[in-house]
């Protein structure tokens, strides 16, 4: 197993620290590189290969991005590493539930177009999801030459955070995402996010991925389809590694409290000067929320999307405390069926 091999795919001495294994034992490391289900592809110093999901997730439940320690007579995993980040959004419906995304991401592009795509609310929620991450966030937005003016939108996504990094590009101009190779270099993981039809897999294919599949988008709202069907790891002619993401229709934001006020951290400090603490921000007596958004210091549109994302958070933070209620009420009520048949087993 050599490690100079591993580099080239994210290894790094804080995995390294981690490994209970020596060469003298039969071993071997690999990334996992995409998940399909039943089966698992992991990129290791011997290549590509896949394994049976049982195989890879005897350590535990891996995302693409993980790095496994395995046995090298059956591929079973000894042991998944420690995450350096994980990237992990809400699974559709009502339960509070996560959906893994990718781990140990260095740099994660928010993908956007220049179209009716743009949104800025739904890019803050992609910033909140990063940021809870501790990973760096860049926003890239795309198709620069269907806006008049791209400097404006670009402009406006500065806004949301201070230091944001934002480009503005045509994805299909390898020139032009030239700009992003300096987050794929040797070693770093970038990953992509975004709707569909925003351009993604276009713009792995400009930063070397292997050919992804790329499809137009309808005329009549912007709106993509499904491309990208699973995620997936490649290698980088520039020496980084990129995940390419399917588009999400939808982002709901998991338990991400820290990625939040982190991001609004400005309408945070208007709400620190609100004469009570538990002031509604609706015509309550001497809310500087309201002085703020009279006088243009505070967007309506940001405060709107900051009450929503909090409302989320709220919601969520419930549906978990009913969760964990409901898995002590059942758990309580196993441990009584059990003792019920130990005492009948006793009369017996």
């Amino acid at each position: 197993m050599t490690r100079e091999s591993l580099v080239t795919l994210g290894w790094n001495p804080f995995f390294q620290r981690q490994l209970a294994f020596d060469d003298s034992q039969n071993v071997s490391v690999a990334r996992v590189s995409a998940h399909f289900g039943s089966q698992v592809l992991l990129l290791g110093s011997q290549g590509e290969f896949r394994v049976p999901v049982q195989l890879a997730e005897a350590a535990g439940e891996v995302a693409v991005g993980d790095w496994l320690v395995l046995d090298a007579n059956d591929s079973r995993s000894l042991q998944r590493l420690e995450r350096q980040s994980l990237v992990a959004r809400k699974a559709a419906g009502e339960e509070v539930k996560p959906q893994l995304i990718a781990a140990n991401i260095d740099t994660i592009f928010i993908v956007s177009s220049c179209n009716l795509d743009f949104n800025l609310s739904r890019i803050e929620r992609y910033l909140a999801l990063v940021l809870q991450a501790d990973i760096v966030p860049v926003v890239v937005l795309t198709k620069a030459d269907l806006h008049e003016n791209p400097a404006d939108l670009r402009r406006s996504c500065e806004q949301l955070f201070p230091g944001l990094l934002v480009e503005t590009l045509d994805a299909r101009s390898c020139d032009e995402t030239f700009v992003l190779r300096s987050w794929c270099g040797p070693g770093q993981s970038v990953a992509l996010l975004g709707s569909s039809g925003v351009g993604k897999s276009t713009l792995a294919n400009a930063l070397g991925a292997e050919h992804l599949s790329t499809g137009p988008i309808r005329e009549d709202d912007a709106k993509g389809r499904h491309t990208t069907t699973s995620r997936s790891l490649h290698l980088l002619p520039s020496g980084g590694v990129l995940v390419d993401n399917p588009g999400m229709r939808e982002l709901q934001l998991p338990a991400c409290e820290e990625g939040v006020s982190e991001l609004f951290d400005d309408v945070l400090q208007i709400t620190d000067q609100c004469r009570f603490k538990n002031c509604k921000h609706n015509g309550d007596e001497g809310c500087a929320i309201e002085a703020a958004l009279e006088s243009g210091e505070l967007e309506e549109r940001r405060f709107h999307s900051f009450m929503k994302l909090n409302a989320e958070q709220a919601h969520n933070s419930r549906s978990l405390a009913e969760r964990r209620r409901k898995d002590r009420h059942r758990g309580r009520f196993y441990k009584s069926v059990l003792a019920d048949k130990r005492r009948l087993r006793d009369l017996e």
